[in-house]
């Protein structure tokens, strides 16, 4: 476990890179919140592109295994190695074959994500409600938030494959975006 003061460094570290490069991180902040009003404009578009970028990333990813596990081939665990990279060369062309069949598997995958994580943080919550004190509920309300997305987005099936990629990573994108933004106004603010 890192010491205080080792914390306090790497704070400072922090601070300091923050100060100095705070126009990057403007200019990062204003390029997801524009991409995020951009997937909440056109969630459709924005579930679509995410698909083929994530069948991309896939593929590339999978050619990438193939190759460093031809290189060490004599090395233990390389049939297992070249499955995984056959298996995400498959998942990559499936991806970029149908990116609107995968739009909805995707789809149902996030309303299972959001439903599990809800129910894992309503649990978590009411297990750390002496703990918390009064933050409990704020888990707890998170975890039904989650729930109800879930809820929308799989009761909405397959309509809601349409936007709920798009609204989801769109709201991300935004929030993050505004995050960076009020970090480097923060930091210039404190340069002056």
């Amino acid at each position: 476990m890192p010491s205080p003061e080792d914390l306090s460094r790497l704070q400072s570290a922090m601070s300091r890179t923050v100060k100095a490069h705070w126009k990057a991180f403007l200019f990062e902040g204003v390029l997801l919140a524009v991409l995020g009003v951009a997937a909440l404009i056109l969630p459709p578009l924005a579930s679509l592109a995410i698909a083929i970028f994530l069948g991309w990333m896939f593929l590339i990813s999978g050619i990438g295994g193939l190759i460093v596990t031809y290189w060490a081939r004599s090395t233990p665990g390389f049939w297992w190695s070249l499955i995984s990279a056959a298996l995400a060369v498959l998942a990559g062309m499936l991806l970029l074959a149908r990116p609107m069949q995968a739009v909805l598997t995707l789809t149902i995958v996030l309303g299972a994500y959001f439903l599990a994580e809800g129910v894992a943080t309503i649990m978590y919550a009411l297990e750390h409600r002496r703990e918390l004190s009064g933050r409990w509920s704020w888990l707890l309300i998170s975890g039904l938030v989650d729930i109800a997305i879930s809820f929308m987005v799989i009761t909405g099936l397959p309509s809601s494959a349409e936007w709920a990629i798009g609204v989801l990573v769109g709201i991300n994108l935004l929030f993050g975006g505004a995050t960076l933004i009020g970090m480097a106004l923060a930091a210039r603010d404190s340069n002056t």
